[in-house]
């Protein structure tokens, strides 16, 4: 059965370590009859959420920026990935601001499979260990939120490190077996 992925890289650099595994990823879930769309967040307007308590009343955001779109399409898709290089021991800056501004709809965002893809130029996997919480700690406040998978490539630090880490197979294969 064909199934709606969206991914959401939130890697500064097209072609970068993480955006290169959200490639492979998609193309082992394209390969499979998955119908895919990505996102790269570098190439949208999103603004940090100003705290207003407007949404908490209306459903929406007063914002008006790409947030709405990005939250629509998490809304409607069947397996949501998210990726993130890994700055001081955490999430990238746009992967948060995009988590902060799903509150108005965050409740809707249900019945989702989750796979989270992580680079970082640590060599040691517990390194990524805060960066897979702020992905849960986002999770948890959803409704049935199902994890599916966490691809974990360490020692990526310049760009094209990733081409020689076992994690460029693992992200086609996890795509394709979706």
């Amino acid at each position: 059965m064909s199934k709606k992925v969206l991914i959401i890289s939130s890697s500064p650099r097209k072609g970068g370590n993480s955006d290169t595994l959200c490639d492979e990823f998609k193309r082992g879930a394209e390969e499979a009859g998955n119908k895919v769309e990505k996102l790269f967040l570098k190439d949208k307007n999103i603004n940090y959420c100003v705290g207003c308590g407007v949404c908490n009343q209306t459903g929406n955001c007063t914002q008006k920026d790409d947030a709405d779109e990005i939250v629509n399409n998490m809304i409607n898709a069947d397996v949501i990935v998210m990726a993130s290089p890994v700055y001081f021991y955490t999430i990238s800056a746009q992967m948060k601001t995009l988590i902060d501004r799903t509150c108005a709809k965050h409740r809707q965002i249900k019945n989702k499979e989750f796979y989270f893809i992580l680079t970082a130029a640590d060599s040691r996997p517990e390194s990524l260990i805060r960066s897979i919480e702020c992905f849960r700690g986002f999770t948890s406040c959803l409704i049935n939120p199902v994890e599916k998978g966490i691809i974990y490539a360490n020692s990526a630090w310049n760009m094209g490190d990733i081409n020689e880490n076992q994690a460029i197979e693992e992200a086609y294969r996890m795509g394709f077996n979706i």
